[in-house]
């Protein structure tokens, strides 16, 4: 038994060890966004706690004035389908006819598309009201998770991904990657200050939003690299 465990415990360090760091930051934040989500739904809808979000707005609420709500909702916007859906109308674009990546242009729409379905699925799901009483207007829609949140870590979040693998200078890399991380906090800070969202919704968003990226960047990888295989004996026989 002794034996079992040791061996056990060394396959498992050595398969630790051939991970890179890439894959170890994507697991850990696979996984913590995941046990976010769960917590944030029990705390909200079994156990009735919703402290946090009133907390926040009463923080909030001295902080707003007319240039930061001019703000605020310029980068709302940013995270708006019609700001979105053109966004990735031309990103496929860009794939598809300058730089001629085949698989990025299918991860773009599966990352776009199952992202808004997801968030239609979870809000109907879930059925949170908005608060009732927004700063600037009433908003329609259900509330947890927020779809800007989700919808924004999908795209910028998949910019992020793209912006890894294809800047070479690692200071523009860097510089990217800090400013999209940047924009994506301050559309969900957005959502809270124009109080057309919890707090908690917003949290939800981005933890799915992670979670449905992960998932659908590696599920179409696995099918480039299975597909690669299946093509290159044929192409070896010919």
């Amino acid at each position: 038994m002794r034996r079992f465990v040791k061996n056990t415990a060394k396959k498992f360090w050595a398969t630790i060890t051939l991970l890179s760091v890439e894959l170890i930051i994507i697991l850990v934040l696979f996984v913590l966004s995941f046990f976010l989500f769960v917590f944030l739904a029990r705390r909200i809808f079994w156990q009735k706690k919703d402290e946090f979000d009133y907390a926040v707005f009463d923080f909030m609420r001295p902080l707003i004035n007319e240039l930061r709500t001019d703000t605020m909702e310029f980068f709302t916007f940013m995270g708006t389908h019609t700001f979105l859906i053109p966004m990735n109308l031309l990103l496929i674009g860009y794939f598809l006819f300058i730089r001629r990546h085949r698989w990025y242009s299918i991860t773009i729409p599966v990352v776009s598309l199952g992202g808004l379905s997801l968030m239609f699925v979870l809000k109907n799901l879930f059925g949170r009201p908005r608060p009732n009483d927004p700063l600037l207007r009433t908003v329609s829609g259900l509330s947890f998770p927020s779809g800007h949140a989700l919808l924004s870590v999908a795209f910028y979040g998949l910019l992020i991904y793209l912006v890894w693998h294809n800047v070479s200078n690692k200071i523009a890399r860097w510089i990217l990657i800090v400013l999209l991380l940047i924009l994506i906090l301050i559309i969900g800070l957005s959502r809270i200050y124009l109080r057309v969202h919890y707090a908690s919704d917003v949290l939800a968003g981005f933890a799915m939003g992670i979670i449905w990226l992960v998932l659908s960047i590696w599920t179409v990888r696995r099918i480039e690299r299975y597909t690669s295989k299946e093509i290159a004996p044929a192409i070896e026989k010919v």
